[in-house]
């Protein structure tokens, strides 16, 4: 089952690509492993993914250590909302945090990165549908929130993530794409201060140039090929490989 997820998975992508005339060597599949074991995780390595998601920073830990001696090319997102209390336990795991939403954690992810003389990679989280069940700064806050982030010294902003609503029509979510697509490049016009940033990330063979403002994380198993043909470099998809969550 898995094999063929993934299989299909690919191909949708690979189509998507094609449809917007991108390489697929632009974007970047996140398995979101969020509730399956490490089996599992460990299936889909070998099936050619490099790149996991977790939303809870115990699960990922615990990922962390069980498969990371054995598997040293593996790279984990966290992707779901970070607590501030939790930032300890993740910053030096994963690749990338995807859920920044505010100043006050962006400033505890400084802090413990300068503990363990890192530069940690961060995207800001943007509530484009401006949902009240969904965590993310509002477009009008962004720059403001990105202005501030940039002066931390062990922090590197690489992008924008959003999630867009859930809906049984992928294409009610172009708009969200776009707009965000646009955000991504009003800001990649502007001056950014934090690619003079040298100390490195956690990353091991982190396919992505460290110094560049250049991720844009938006789509999942629902609605990942528009947001493909809006202009995204990484999509997040569980279901559509693992199947429902545990």
């Amino acid at each position: 089952m898995l094999k063929d997820n993934i299989l299909e998975v690919e191909k949708r992508i690979q189509m998507a690509c094609d449809k917007a005339g991108r390489d697929r060597s632009e974007v970047t599949l996140i398995a979101v492993s969020k509730t399956k074991p490490s089996s599992m995780i460990r299936e889909a390595y070998d099936l050619g993914i490099k790149h996991f998601g977790e939303n809870r920073v115990q699960e990922l830990s615990v990922k962390y250590d069980e498969l990371n001696n054995e598997i040293n090319d593996v790279h984990w997102h966290m992707i779901g909302h970070l607590q501030r209390n939790k930032v300890k336990h993740v910053v030096d795991k994963a690749v990338l945090i995807h859920s920044v939403d505010s100043l006050r954690l962006a400033q505890m992810i400084d802090q413990e990165a300068a503990k363990k003389d890192i530069i940690c990679d961060v995207l800001i989280e943007v509530n484009m549908a401006k949902e009240d069940t969904k965590f993310g700064v509002f477009e009008e806050d962004l720059w403001p929130l990105f202005q501030e982030i940039i002066n931390l010294p062990n922090i590197r902003i690489r992008g924008l993530m959003t999630i867009a609503p859930f809906v049984t029509d992928p294409e009610k979510n172009r708009d969200i794409f776009k707009k965000m697509r646009e955000l991504y490049v009003d800001i990649k016009t502007k001056t950014i201060d934090n690619v003079n940033k040298e100390k490195t990330g956690v990353g091991r063979n982190f396919n992505f140039d460290p110094g560049l403002f250049n991720i844009l994380s938006m789509g999942m198993t629902g609605d990942f090929e528009v947001a493909i043909e809006e202009g995204a470099t990484m999509v997040r998809i569980g279901t559509g490989i693992f199947g429902g969550r545990n």
